[in-house]
């Protein structure tokens, strides 16, 4: 009896061709691209590739930002964080400075309520099944939209509230054994005695106190306190070397009465730390009631580029993850 190959040679040969083509293109093992090729220079679709892209295009925006304080200056102090309405009219104000011009690599969205109270962060996504997120807020006087589609999105996020002029989470978070609120301030000092009147605590201390070493998102609003704070929270971090312990930082930047001597130091030493802006929104709603003052409040978004947090560095995979998903 013929075997198939003999009453059907072409059918076979192009069986196999299929075959041979479909183990080409699904096999792991491809050869690597050239580095000198073209196509080297764009592929960049891995995580660490993008990060170092968007690290290239940061680092030109600080080469221009001092072209602009040498243009406008030609020294920090001789600056000024919003120019006056007359003559010659500098086409600038202080954020002119400090673009977010950091590219988040994955997906950038607004959280929570549009208006006041939501913030814009980037991959939240690589939250929703993070067995060990946890979140950090400070300073919400009950505006916790953006709390509350956190913990309604993710299956393990423990959201951690801060806020000495409140005495809960804002009407949008019910019961939820995920979200953990304490009527605390963050401070730069340590003032929670039992003669203190507002319990103030340092971001250290309440790590420890909560048996945390890391926090996947950081978000401030202190009115002005973000300065001495962040202070006191980057520099020993800085001089050490490691890696910031959270791997975003959302915060409203209050400059009210700030000089652009001081003001870019400041901002310089975040950078030191790893902090990359990828998303700004001046309060417009504040300028609003404020017509004719300055445009002193802005939000910023900051990814964290030091170490492995989740936002720029893929987790490992285990057998697990299949199971826990």
């Amino acid at each position: 009896m013929p075997s198939i190959w003999q009453r059907h040679p072409r059918y076979v040969i192009f069986v196999a061709l299929v075959l041979f083509a479909t183990f080409y293109l699904l096999n792991p093992y491809q050869p690597s691209i050239p580095l000198d090729s073209y196509a080297a220079y764009i592929r960049d679709n891995d995580l660490p590739a993008k990060i170092l892209r968007a690290e290239r295009v940061y680092n030109k925006v600080i080469a221009d930002r001092k072209e602009l304080i040498r243009k406008f200056g030609p020294t920090p102090h001789d600056v000024v964080m919003f120019p006056p309405d007359k003559d010659p009219w500098p086409a600038y104000t202080v954020w002119s400075f400090f673009p977010p011009s950091f590219h988040c690599p994955h997906e950038l969205e607004r959280i929570g309520a549009l208006g006041d109270g939501g913030k814009w962060a980037c991959g939240m996504a690589r939250l929703e099944h993070k067995p060990d997120c946890i979140i950090y807020t400070f300073g919400m006087n009950y505006e916790t939209s953006f709390e509350a589609e956190m913990l309604e999105r993710t299956r393990h996020c423990q959201v951690w509230g801060y806020d000495y002029r409140s005495n809960s989470f804002g009407s949008h978070i019910k019961s939820n054994y995920r979200a953990h609120f304490l009527p605390y301030g963050l401070a730069n000092f340590d003032a929670h005695e039992s003669s203190d009147k507002d319990k103030l605590y340092t971001l250290k201390t309440l790590l420890e106190l909560n048996k945390h070493d890391h926090i996947d998102v950081l978000k401030i609003d202190i009115e002005g306190w973000e300065f001495g704070v962040l202070k006191q929270i980057l520099e020993p971090y800085i001089a050490s070397g490691e890696p910031l312990p959270f791997g975003q930082l959302l915060v409203e930047i209050h400059t009210w009465e700030k000089k652009f001597e001081d003001f870019l130091p400041w901002w310089e030493m975040l950078e030191a730390a790893g902090l990359r802006p990828f998303m700004t929104e001046v309060n417009l709603v504040y300028q609003n009631y404020n017509r004719g003052k300055d445009t002193d409040l802005a939000e910023y978004s900051f990814l964290n580029i030091k170490g492995n947090n989740i936002f720029i560095s893929d987790p490992p995979t285990t057998s697990s993850d299949s199971e826990s998903i």
